[in-house]
């Protein structure tokens, strides 16, 4: 995706019919797919995600996407329909994929409803949503949790993780399909400001600087580039599926100051 078209979008304010939805979805949906059909995605993608927010600056969101037969994943987006940002996550393969999992942290402003969409290599495009409820925190302007200066010292930082299973993976053809499959976690130290937030002894708005892009490479080949935005919540943790046989990772945070850090990690064992 050009970066000037996702910007556009980010910014703005089965074949039977997508889910009925509201006026900003809409705006989102016509901004980013045109008059492309979406299809109805209820048996492509299963989304976990709270009912209501426990923390509304750090909210798990997570979703299983599974193919079509005789398609693969190519991309997946995330929309949080009221957020300032809506277009929260894309998820970019490198090389299309049977099924991918992912798990992100993300500020959820305030209650909206959320669309996932699943985009595989036939072009076809798929959607489905749920409502996500807050606790009225206002996530977006609410104060860093850091200090601003320790923050900055520790700006870049990641922690690579692989587990051995991924979560909510039951029997039948899902559980074929993630059989060769690990989940892998990357942990990034940033802080994620929004441009809405306040510094509390100033009283300034503290400019805008978040995780533009993270590019996931496996045994040295391109295999995920996430696109981020004020979406996700400081210090933002993500979680994606990867293939089990995987040896070698190689992880490029750059966020909107051009500020660029990289973490390698060798997985043997796995």
């Amino acid at each position: 995706m050009k970066k000037s078209f996702l910007i556009a979008a980010l910014l703005c304010a089965m074949a039977q019919p997508a889910l009925a939805s509201n006026e900003a979805w809409e705006a989102v949906k016509e901004q980013l797919y045109g008059d492309r059909m979406l299809l109805n995605g209820n048996r492509v993608i299963a989304i976990d995600a709270p009912y209501r927010t426990f923390d509304d600056a750090r909210t798990d969101i997570a979703a299983q996407v599974v193919a079509p037969e005789g398609a693969k994943v190519a991309k997946v987006t995330v929309v949080l329909d009221e957020n300032p940002m809506p277009v929260s996550a894309v998820f970019e393969l490198a090389e299309p994929q049977p099924s991918f999992y992912f798990d992100v942290t993300l500020r959820v402003n305030g209650p909206t409803p959320m669309h996932v969409i699943a985009e595989t290599n036939d072009g076809r495009v798929f959607v489905t949503e749920t409502f996500v409820k807050t606790s009225g925190q206002g996530a977006c302007s609410a104060p860093p949790g850091t200090d601003p200066e320790l923050a900055l010292a520790s700006l870049g930082r990641m922690d690579i993780a692989v587990a051995s299973t991924l979560p909510g993976v039951d029997t039948g053809r899902l559980s074929s399909l993630t059989a060769g499959l690990n989940r892998m976690d990357v942990d990034i130290s940033h802080p994620s400001h929004s441009g809405m937030q306040m510094d509390q002894i100033s009283l300034l708005f503290i400019p805008m600087r978040y995780v533009e892009n993270v590019e996931i490479d496996l045994d040295g080949k391109g295999y995920v580039e996430l696109t981020g935005s004020i979406s996700l919540s400081e210090n933002p943790r993500v979680g994606l599926s990867v293939p089990s046989r995987t040896q070698e990772v190689d992880v490029t945070m750059t966020d909107t100051d051009g500020t660029q850090s990289k973490a390698h990690k060798k997985l043997a064992g796995f």
